[in-house]
């Protein structure tokens, strides 16, 4: 790879998570440079009611200084949609961070598609397309000789995914793990306190860990699409969120978790993957477990053939910590594309 070769990307969607995406990039493009010999050069930004695009490279600064401006810069167009215009960039990377319908994937998943079919390699950090549809994905970037990584999906910075990278040599068994940092900081205060589950949900909204709406954390949605993902990453699997028994954290009260507590135990959301199954519910877990984690965290043990248990812990959610995924998976990417 010739030094500073230049690496054409764009960003589908300038949420919290892209625009950490576009800071981080800002502030490391010297460190890449240095240590992998690329530039990358940011050449559209797609949202939803049009796109700034320059051929020559968007200005980093200029975006990132009034980001709530983008439509008044020289190079904004409206009315236009990355689906439409994917096939005219001459660009490497594609990175998805829109926001996404958990029922149909979209807009993301067609933003993929369109991505993966113009030889473009895809960066997402969008879960619905990959526990909707991931064989899909996968056969058409194999089909088309793309690279797909999708780091953020599962906890956020967490390597989930690409630890499968650094047990090659190993057989994973099971995993079972803890992968929504709502439900656990709510099971945390009702065990800790002893408050209801309704109060415990209001307390985690008003401190941002949990949405306005938040059915698809407490429901089990959430985590049920994060388990797909690592199960088919991981395990080699092929499933959906269709093939997940899933049952949500609402019907825990502080008397059952009063009881469980008598006994040495503590009731956490568990999502495990063993002998092809899919399960996310409530399930009691000794006090000195592992799996025993406090607050917001994500929790993923891996159960290995040759080295015993695994287990990864860290903020499951957060710009930033995606960002740093996200652009763990652009290195990576360019790595793998450039031989070095």
């Amino acid at each position: 790879m010739c030094k500073g070769m230049e690496v054409k990307i764009c960003l589908i969607g300038m949420g919290n998570v892209g625009t950490s995406f576009l800071q981080l990039l800002k502030e490391k493009q010297d460190y890449i440079r240095v240590n992998f010999n690329f530039n990358c050069k940011l050449v559209a930004i797609f949202e939803h009611d049009g796109a700034l695009i320059n051929n020559g490279g968007i200005d980093l600064d200029s975006v990132l200084e009034d980001y709530t401006n983008l439509r008044k810069n020289q190079y904004w167009t409206s009315n236009v949609k990355a689906q439409d215009l994917i096939s005219t960039l001459d660009i490497e990377i594609c990175i998805e961070t829109t926001p996404t319908n958990p029922n149909t994937g979209e807009p993301a998943l067609s933003h993929i598609i369109e991505a993966l079919k113009n030889n473009i390699n895809v960066i997402s950090s969008n879960k619905a397309p990959f526990y909707l549809q991931y064989a899909k994905i996968q056969n058409l970037a194999e089909k088309m000789n793309c690279l797909v990584k999708f780091e953020a999906t599962v906890a956020s910075c967490v390597p989930a995914l690409s630890i499968k990278e650094s047990l090659i040599g190993n057989t994973i068994s099971r995993i079972r793990a803890i992968l929504n940092g709502t439900n656990n900081y709510i099971l945390s205060r009702m065990t800790a306190e002893g408050v209801s589950f309704s109060v415990a949900l209001k307390e985690a909204q008003e401190l941002g860990y949990a949405e306005t709406d938040p059915t698809l954390d407490i429901n089990g949605y959430d985590a049920a699409g994060k388990l797909v993902i690592l199960s088919n990453e991981l395990l080699g699997w092929s499933k959906s969120i269709e093939d997940v028994k899933i049952k949500g954290i609402t019907k825990i009260t502080p008397h059952a978790l009063e009881l469980a507590k008598l006994d040495g135990y503590v009731i956490k959301h568990l999502a495990i993957a063993e002998d092809n199954n899919l399960t996310v519910e409530p399930r009691l877990v000794k006090r000195d477990s592992p799996l025993n984690i406090q607050g917001t965290l994500n929790l993923i043990e891996l159960q290995t053939k040759y080295a015993g248990s695994i287990i990864l812990i860290g903020k499951g959610a957060g710009g930033f910590e995606a960002a740093s995924a996200i652009l763990n998976d652009l290195i990576n990417i360019v790595k793998k594309r450039r031989g070095f």
